[in-house]
């Protein structure tokens, strides 16, 4: 892995409180293993072996589940910095049950979850700080996913763009702010029709709710 990279996970919640000298020599240990991706190219497919967990280094990734009619829906996206596929790694789940595409050019690193899950024989001392980092951004994912589906529980269209904003907002603290996603991959996310999703925003925008250019959002004032 290039050194240049070692800053992006000296940042990472996985690695929190590492210095990069420490994450370069635990690497080898945990069988880091670098892979770039072109934009939409698989990373990880339904079925696949579930026993490594990946950290985004550059660019980002989009997970999402395809059911039986062929509906795909986007669960999570993580970017530099960030971890995907953890929870099936240590879920013993054996296989991926999701799959995990590149969103743009993108660089990731694996890491073998056997190795992290035990301490080294090394009796590398920051070892057991990795495994604490890992377990709080297991519970912050855990609570993420749980506010995604006070979200997508509503009934409507209108209610799920409307609760997803409002969250939004209300984490960037200001009612004007910028979502991850274009409207495809927003209406993955909300599990709506994309031309439903268009034509309620268009509505909003008529009733005075709210200003959008493509990613960028104002709540004007909430219902």
């Amino acid at each position: 892995m290039k050194k240049e990279l070692l800053p992006v996970l000296a940042r990472s919640a996985l690695f929190r409180n590492i210095g990069e000298r420490e994450i370069e020599g635990m690497l080898k240990c945990l069988d880091g293993r670098a892979g770039r991706y072109g934009d939409g190219e698989t990373v990880l497919r339904e079925g696949d072996s579930a026993d490594a967990l990946g950290v985004v280094l550059s660019g980002g990734v989009r997970i999402s589940r395809t059911d039986f009619n062929g509906i795909r829906s986007v669960l999570a996206e993580a970017g530099p910095g960030e971890l995907f596929a953890e929870a099936f790694a240590f879920a013993g789940a054996g296989q991926m049950a999701v799959d995990v595409t590149a969103a743009g050019e993108t660089e990731v690193l694996m890491l073998n979850a056997e190795r992290l899950a035990h301490t080294c024989s090394n009796a590398c001392e920051f070892h057991s700080r990795l495994i604490l980092n890992l377990l709080r951004v297991m519970a912050s994912k855990n609570l993420t996913m749980n506010r995604k589906l006070q979200i997508t529980s509503r009934r409507t269209t209108r209610e799920k763009l409307l609760a997803y904003l409002e969250m939004q907002a209300k984490q960037a603290g200001n009612p004007s702010f910028t979502i991850p996603f274009d409207r495809q991959g927003l209406a993955d996310f909300l599990e709506v029709d994309r031309s439903g999703l268009s034509a309620e925003i268009g509505k909003l925008r008529r009733e005075g709710v709210l200003t959008s250019s493509k990613n960028r959002f104002t709540l004007l004032r909430t219902q």
